[in-house]
């Protein structure tokens, strides 16, 4: 109950609708709608790994919760969303938030996003299948050699395939973790952020 109050004051703050499930184009391939809690994405901010100057790169924004990390740490974001409803939402939310100038939203598949040169963070809650996070990351590896840059990537509650498949990848260095099992109930080992980095 606590942590819906939470959820709601945040929302509220932002001036933004974000909360509720939503697997109703769900698949294989691409996972259901659910936004990261409030509660983590403070603790990132709290990090000070990201930060004014970075730009924040959101695989499966949503609705757009990108709106929380721009507000705390005055990055810019950009949320990249396939569902067109979800993302309408996200435009919706936009037009209303009190951070709305540093985020824009990308209607497009993750597999097919050519992103920015100035990307250096990315995030991920589990979007979608291994084999769509194996094409994300030939796009963002793409964008680093195009540009050269320390790009630091976080990743939420990750799948034992995630964490798997990241350690073979040449590239990327294991930089640190942020436990988040004392926030919730349960003891799942899952809650934590694992950050990777690609150093230039």
């Amino acid at each position: 109950m606590r942590e819906d109050k939470n959820e709601n004051r945040w929302d509220k703050l932002l001036q933004i609708h974000t909360m509720g499930r939503d697997d109703s184009r769900s698949d294989l391939y691409r996972y259901p709608y659910e936004p990261t809690p409030y509660c983590v994405l403070e603790r990132m901010a709290n990090t000070g790994m990201i930060r004014k100057g970075n730009t924040l790169l959101d695989y499966g924004c949503g609705k757009g919760r990108d709106f929380f990390l721009s507000a705390q740490t005055r990055c810019q974001s950009i949320g990249v969303e396939y569902d067109d409803r979800i993302y309408a939402k996200a435009m919706e939310n936009k037009k209303a938030a009190a951070s709305g100038a540093r985020t824009e939203f990308v209607l497009e598949s993750a597999e097919n996003f050519p992103v920015p040169v100035e990307v250096d963070r990315v995030y991920f809650f589990n979007p979608f299948s291994l084999e769509i996070l194996r094409k994300a990351m030939a796009r963002l590896l793409e964008s680093y050699y195009e540009n050269p840059r320390e790009i630091q990537l976080f990743f939420y509650y990750p799948s034992d395939a995630y964490i798997s498949y990241l350690m073979t990848v040449p590239e990327l260095e294991f930089l640190d973790e942020i436990d988040c099992m004392d926030l919730f109930p349960g003891g799942d080992s899952r809650e934590r952020v694992v950050i990777f980095t690609i150093q230039e």
